[in-house]
């Protein structure tokens, strides 16, 4: 398992980027659950991000590609718009205690 954070420093709504053993990866609560992903757009294979831990649409109701606009489903990972429309983020595995938010290896 490998920390990621403490479950305060990722509130509701949120996302956040991380990188672990040199493999860049994001983080999204919704609804009080964690979701975790490769940070790598399935259209270009580039990271989703333009600016730190700025994953989401202006809605923050799903996860937007900053490069050219794809947008995921926050609970599936699902291209539901864009380039990539049908394909998926990566998925990791993670758990959530009352220590931190953890990517499991």
């Amino acid at each position: 398992m490998h920390f990621l954070c403490l479950p305060a420093e990722l509130a509701e709504g949120h996302s956040r980027g991380f990188t672990v053993d040199g493999t860049a990866v994001l983080a999204v609560r919704r609804a009080g659950r964690v979701y975790l992903y490769h940070n790598r757009c399935p259209h270009r294979g580039i990271p989703l991000n333009w600016e730190p831990d700025q994953f989401l649409d202006p809605s923050a109701s799903l996860i937007s590609c900053s490069r050219h606009g794809a947008l995921f489903l926050i609970e599936s990972g699902e291209c539901v718009a864009g380039p990539c429309a049908g394909e998926h983020l990566s998925t990791l595995d993670c758990h959530e205690d009352s220590q931190g938010i953890w990517l499991m290896a």
